[in-house]
């Protein structure tokens, strides 16, 4: 049977955040005054829009510890100015000390290239994507099974897109000018609720 977090209208929602609020201001009086005061996060999380993969959930973090930018398989274009607007007001204004490209196994924009079939507008956003099955087709050839090709991808593309935030201008200004700041790549599993650390970070150029 479906969850009833399934089933929810708009109006369940707004009385939802009604008893939050509440809950929050009894526990503690001075939260809201806290978390409006001031938003100094530590942590940049560029990560899937999946709605199974919230940021601060899975961290255990509260607002206010991590700015989020999220998009179909978390990926970060150069010419997206709306990823690299965020980029930058985290590097340059907030000042994050680290930067986290997060990916998740079983992604289903991953899992829309390798079923081709057309899927609109998004075939275009997931190119870099469909990239990477042809660059490590090899590899991914002698894996047992399309769900080990697209977790296999799932981790290629986090090391793609580490990559990109890497040698973005905005990151490669922050590590000339001595300011204090790492990029990681993770990746998280749905089955377990496991982020798992690629081992691809990097402090400098």
């Amino acid at each position: 049977m479906p969850s009833r977090m399934y089933k929810k209208s708009p109006d369940e929602l707004l009385e939802a955040n009604l008893r939050w609020s509440a809950e929050r201001s009894a526990a503690d009086p001075d939260y809201f005054r806290r978390l409006s005061a001031l938003q100094a996060p530590e942590f940049l999380w560029i990560g899937c829009s999946d709605s199974r993969v919230p940021a601060n959930v899975i961290t255990g973090l509260e607002p206010g510890e991590v700015f989020v930018h999220r998009n179909v398989a978390n990926i970060v274009y150069p010419a997206d100015l709306n990823c690299m607007s965020v980029l930058q007001f985290a590097v340059e204004t907030l000042r994050v000390k680290h930067i986290i490209v997060c990916g998740h196994y079983g992604c289903g924009g991953v899992r829309a290239i390798l079923d081709g079939s057309p899927h609109g507008l998004v075939d275009h956003w997931l190119a870099p994507v469909r990239d990477l099955f042809h660059q490590y087709r090899h590899e991914l050839s002698l894996l047992p099974s399309d769900e080990a090709r697209i977790d296999r991808v799932c981790e290629l593309n986090v090391h793609s897109q580490v990559r990109t935030v890497r040698d973005s201008p905005i990151v490669r200004s922050a590590w000339n000018r001595k300011q204090e700041l790492a990029v990681h790549g993770w990746i998280y599993r749905l089955t377990d609720g496991h982020l798992r650390d690629l081992k691809c970070s990097c402090t400098e150029p």
